[in-house]
């Protein structure tokens, strides 16, 4: 348990970090955009190809990928539900912001480092499902509420597709199912960019957070993060008792459950032109309890 406490504090502790630079001006406005693409681009990407790699799949596994995408429809059809007699904007904005995992900047390094390859190849194929609702589902069913039309799925498909995240993770499942392996020059780079991937995740995270309540809205805070959290609450105990998998991907899984929402969704609720300080704020407390809870899962789970 020292072991898990002391790691985690660790991570915690350089999130605080990213954020002190960030509030004393050691970091600039342009921090963020520059660490998300190294982490996106580079560091992500070599984590999942150098943990995944060589990790035999049984068939039956990607069936956790519906789990991730079924997960994200039960949030958006919460979202709908929490402003039923809501005008279309305060529909499109709950639409938008209570659904979507933070997997690859925040979940994958508490996976990859509490659960190990098990853990990333699980938290892999979940995301597969996932990202379909991350990069574009929610938005566009969002967009149409707001406007009246039809939620555009060449899009959702398009945008899915050209995330090298979501490419990679499809990839090495590919391979796995194949019994296929990168070539050793590969794995080696693979491993030592990935290397970095917790840390500046973390770091990017820290640069991100922006919390700051406007007390007039803090009833459309809490009612999201409280639908939030209490589905989560359903899902991993569905995970963990109900599901025929070992207990390192049910453990995993209940990790997922409860990683916070998306960290694209305040770049599509400004893109549909609703509350992105609001959505921003939502998304930096959600960060907050989701450490709390992933903390105290893992010590008491492993």
């Amino acid at each position: 348990m020292l072991d898990i406490l002391t790691r985690a504090g660790c991570f915690v502790a350089i999130i605080l970090l990213g954020y002190t630079l960030r509030r004393t001006g050691v970091f600039g406005p342009e921090t963020f955009g520059v660490l998300s693409k190294v982490v996106m681009k580079i560091t992500l990407p070599a984590a999942l190809i150098a943990s995944a790699a060589g990790k035999p799949i049984d068939a039956s596994m990607l069936t956790l990928a519906l789990l991730g995408l079924g997960g994200g429809l039960l949030y958006i059809l919460a979202g709908w539900l929490l402003r039923l007699k809501g005008t279309a904007s305060e529909k499109a904005f709950y639409i938008q912001n209570v659904p979507g995992y933070n997997i690859g900047t925040f979940a994958l390094p508490f996976t990859q480092s509490f659960l190990g390859p098990v853990g990333v190849l699980t938290t892999s194929i979940f995301d597969l499902g996932n990202a379909i609702i991350c990069f574009g589902a929610s938005f566009s069913i969002a967009r149409a509420v707001k406007e009246g039309g039809r939620a555009d799925f060449r899009r959702i498909l398009k945008t899915a597709v050209s995330s090298l995240p979501f490419l990679t993770h499809l990839t090495m499942v590919l391979l796995n199912l194949n019994s296929l392996v990168p070539p050793k020059p590969i794995l080696t780079l693979a491993e030592i960019l990935g290397g970095g991937n917790a840390c500046l995740a973390m770091l990017m995270i820290g640069v991100s957070m922006n919390i700051s309540v406007d007390t007039k809205k803090l009833g459309t805070i809490v009612k999201i993060l409280a639908a939030r959290y209490g589905i989560a609450v359903i899902l991993a105990a569905a995970y963990y008792f109900l599901l025929p998998f070992s207990l390192e991907i049910r453990q995993t899984l209940v990790i997922l459950a409860f990683a916070p929402i998306g960290s694209t969704v305040p770049v599509f609720t400004a893109e549909l032109g609703e509350d992105v300080g609001l959505s921003s704020t939502i998304n930096s407390i959600a960060i907050v309890i989701s450490i709390v809870i992933i903390v105290a899962l893992l010590t008491v789970m492993l």
